[in-house]
Parts: structure tokens; C-alpha cells; sequence
């Protein structure tokens, strides 16, 4: 699993936060934890394939924003139970 994080430039408040949610979420199928911040500028979201780096600029272009910086770093599952 890959916790994915994208600096982007552009977004004003939080209608702009779930116009980017919504785009992460159509462009990448399993992407999950989708979060925004307009705040900080970034996105992040979890998914077991990284993505092609030419798939979220143009979806983060699409929206009429500018994709400035992807990082990605590897994530555990948590693990549930007792034992």
C-alpha cells in the first residue's frame, strides 16, 4: 500500500478540496482515504498501485489547477484483532 501526496496550486476553500477528491477518486480506481486541504495545498490517498505520474498531472490539469510536486511513501495495513 502507497500513501500517495500531491502539492498542488490553486485550490481556494473547500469546494475546491472535493472538486479534486472527486477527481482523484474517478482517475485512480482504488485509490482510498481521499483527503484535501487547500489549506497546506496538498491531497493525499492511499493505493496499492502507485500512479503513472502523467495520469494526475493531466486529471489535476483537467480541473484547471496546477500539479507542482507527487511523493509517495510505502504504508502498512493495520492489522485487527486480539492476537
Amino acid at each position: 500500500m502507497y500513501k500517495v501526496t500531491l502539492k498542488i496550486d490553486g485550490m481556494m476553500c473547500g469546494m475546491r478540496e472535493a472538486h479534486i477528491n472527486e477527481t482523484i477518486r474517478k482517475n485512480i480506481a482504488d485509490a482510498k482515504k481521499v483527503s484535501s486541504s487547500h489549506t497546506k495545498g496538498i491531497t493525499t490517498f492511499e493505493t496499492e498501485t502507485l500512479p503513472e505520474k502523467a495520469l494526475l498531472e493531466k486529471a489535476i490539469a483537467d480541473t484547471g489547477y496546477e500539479l507542482l510536486d507527487i511523493q509517495s511513501e510505502t504504508v502498512e495495513k493495520k492489522k485487527w484483532g486480539l492476537f
